[in-house]
């Protein structure tokens, strides 16, 4: 555990509100999964865990729409809520499984950026598994890399649950050795906090150099889990913690790990969610962290991280707290702020377009050049993907009997972002070509392509064509060839596992 989240804090600003809930939920999903996870082995006491629904993105005609606007998605979460259904042997529900954030939670093999650039794009075109006349389109996004000198000091504000919910051994005792652990990580002029909530918000430990330890580690000791959840008081309480503390150059982030079921005081999503709004208006980004089922409030915590230009995702084991703050805490420093896609098809190579996943980070058209409209945020070091799948014309086909050096642009990649919330945003274009397809894709787009599939199958998704798990088995085992920390062998190890409760 030593180094279960090392360095989190050297490139921050930020409160860590953590929480949990001690309850599973029983997930209603889908004929296949009813089948796939009998809720016979589901505890009778399960219930509460509360997803957003939505239907997946349908086709587009590009004769009336030529144009698809959306914005990034950086969170990971639902990827996390899956492998512990799969792993626990729930039902998954549908509304749980976002394609965007199980395309996310991964690290591509995208090229650096360049020329000062926060980020750079890159593009990808090739065969659709799941419907042979069909084509993928895969676009890449790569936040850059920061060097030690880049990144800012960590001024924290922890942001305990310590409600009635957090009593078991894997949730306030296991986040307990986990918080002594981060403090060995800490530079000793690092500054953290300590703010604890249950049916009281209370200020346990003002701001205090991480060289103090030991009355750091005596704050620790005393949490204790009873208690309701005042969980929006908490958060007021918390943001102005920060703003106390906030130097602009800093990153002023809010990090808020919680199950959402904010129970007692402002209880109501929408108030919260403009708090956070008003905060983030003020330099304050925000990371929201699950934790636990049965209170999941899942459309909460991705509604807020939404609005306070973060992220969300899901910890289930201590492999995931690993991997958000160590393997990946850089994420914790976003590089491209408000960042946003706009893709524009050639209606002469292409009739018809599906956006894979986003469907709640859809935007209009004129939003994608309007500097004040809010999108999404990407961290250092952090890769985003998008699909698209496309009905090409008979035009298209031909095209692709052509030399190479004529190049047929079927799509116009545009990207916006600002390196900071204050600049004015940055263009960037890519463009994908007809001539650029391949016979074999690379490891990106078969990881892309498998991941896809397999969160078709989940959702039981109507466009899913002729997707299995098997295919999806394929498509993944063939990226391997890039696998930093072993995510891709394990994704590869959960796709088995429900193939297997299928048959």
């Amino acid at each position: 555990m030593k180094r279960l989240i090392s360095r989190l804090l050297i490139s921050a600003s930020s409160i860590l509100v953590i929480g949990c809930s001690t309850s599973m939920n029983n997930y209603e999903g889908g004929a296949l999964y009813e089948s796939m996870y009998s809720t016979d082995n589901v505890p009778a006491h399960i219930s509460g865990n509360k997803f957003d629904e939505f239907t997946d993105n349908p086709f587009v005609n590009v004769v009336d729409n030529p144009t698809s606007t959306f914005s990034v998605d950086a969170d990971g979460a639902s990827y996390g809520i899956m492998r512990k259904s799969i792993d626990k042997g729930y039902t998954i529900e549908k509304s749980s499984v976002r394609i965007e954030e199980f395309l996310n939670y991964f690290t591509f093999d995208y090229p650096n950026p360049t020329d000062n650039e926060a980020v750079a794009i890159n593009t990808e075109v090739g065969a659709c598994p799941w419907n042979a006349s069909h084509r993928l389109l895969r676009m890449g996004i790569k936040g850059k890399d920061l060097k030690a000198e880049e990144k800012p000091r960590a001024n924290f504000v922890f942001l305990v649950d310590v409600s009635g919910s957090m009593y078991s051994e894997d949730k306030l005792p296991l986040l307990k050795s986990g918080l002594k652990e981060l403090l060995f990580q800490l530079a000793p002029e690092d500054r953290i906090s300590i703010i604890t909530y249950s049916g009281e918000v209370r200020k346990l430990l003002e701001s205090t150099p991480a060289k103090e330890a030991n009355k750091i580690k005596k704050a620790i000791d005393e949490l204790q889990a009873e208690g309701s959840t005042a969980g929006g008081a908490a958060l007021k309480m918390a943001y102005e913690e920060a703003l106390a503390n906030y130097s602009p150059s800093c990153n002023n982030r809010v990090i808020m790990g919680t199950d959402g079921d904010f129970n007692v005081g402002v209880t109501n999503t929408d108030s919260i969610v403009a708090m956070v709004e008003q905060f983030a208006r003020k330099g304050i980004y925000m990371t929201c962290l699950g934790f636990g089922m049965g209170n999941l409030n899942d459309a909460m915590m991705e509604k807020v991280s939404n609005a306070g230009n973060g992220t969300y995702n899901y910890i289930d084991n201590e492999n995931e707290l690993m991997k958000v703050f160590v393997h990946e805490r850089d994420r914790f420093v976003s590089v491209a702020n408000d960042a946003k896609c706009q893709v524009t098809f050639d209606p002469s190579l292409v009739s018809s377009y599906r956006l894979i996943g986003y469907e709640n980070r859809v935007m209009n058209v004129e939003d994608f050049n309007n500097d004040k409209k809010d999108a999404g945020e990407i961290g250092a070091g952090q890769t985003i993907t998008a699909l698209y799948e496309i009905v090409p014309t008979e035009k298209y086909t031909k095209c692709m009997a052509m030399e190479p050096s004529e190049k047929h642009a079927f799509a116009t990649f545009d990207f916006r972002y600002k390196k900071t919330l204050s600049d004015n945003s940055i263009l960037l274009k890519a463009f994908a070509n007809v001539e650029d397809e391949k016979e074999e894709a690379s490891a990106n787009m078969n990881l892309a392509s498998g991941i896809a599939a397999f969160g078709m199958l989940l959702r039981t998704s109507i466009y899913k064509g002729d997707a299995t798990f098997s295919m999806a088995e394929d498509l993944v085992e063939k990226s391997l060839s890039f696998d930093p920390n072993g995510y891709r062998a394990e994704l590869l190890k959960l796709i088995g596992r429900a193939k297997n409760l299928t048959e």
